[in-house]
């Protein structure tokens, strides 16, 4: 159920972005902000990479955070961390009883996921969790007039919109997003880099 709500101006959100594809296990970076002004902490954990775990990994490091209670968005950088560990936005929702809101850069190109998701024995699966992940909205958040594209589960179009031009201060994207991907990549790197 798709449900839209009072949105107060320092709702805590968390963002989530994975690092670098350097090893087996793949650094992904929680960041928990106020709005898009203010962050209030910074979760971590692993995931497999090209694993089936994301969903699971992300759902325990949101709910053994002592954020959690204070919670009501979480926003994914796409749906597929550490390569290809596809996650389940309708599953991490129902296990953490946060909606999830999942913001793209550009639309996805399904020929080319479909082709890579063939070198992989349960490629079909991780393709049907690809596409539980519903509609993809186009979204200008106003900041250049540069469009991003969102997916979400348990909550409305209308709220999950206002929520993403809410925090998205600096850019289009949202800052709980942007600042988890420099912290992952700067972590990784020694030096943050590339976009979120």
């Amino acid at each position: 159920m798709d449900l839209d709500f009072h949105i107060k101006p320092e709702i805590r959100v968390l963002g989530i972005d994975d690092s670098a594809l350097l090893n087996e296990k793949v650094m992904i970076v929680g960041t928990v902000f106020r709005g898009g002004d203010w962050m209030d902490g910074v979760l971590r954990s692993e995931i497999t990479r090209d694993g089936l775990d994301a969903t699971e990994v992300i759902s325990t490091m949101i709910k053994n955070s002592r954020h959690y209670a204070q919670l009501r968005i979480v926003m994914l950088d796409g749906v597929t961390y550490g390569g290809f560990n596809v996650v389940d936005i309708e599953e991490l929702y129902r296990e953490t009883g946060l909606p999830v809101i999942v913001v793209m850069r550009a639309y996805p190109d399904f020929e080319k996921i479909r082709a890579a998701l063939r070198h992989f024995s349960d490629g079909e699966l991780r393709w049907e969790i690809i596409k539980k992940a519903g509609k993809i909205e186009k979204l200008v958040t106003e900041k250049n007039g540069t469009p991003i594209y969102i997916q979400k589960a348990g909550i409305g179009l209308k709220s999950a919109e206002k929520i993403v031009r809410l925090t998205s201060i600096r850019s289009n994207i949202p800052e709980p997003l942007r600042v988890a991907h420099l912290i992952a990549t700067g972590i990784i790197f020694g030096e943050s880099r590339g976009r979120a």
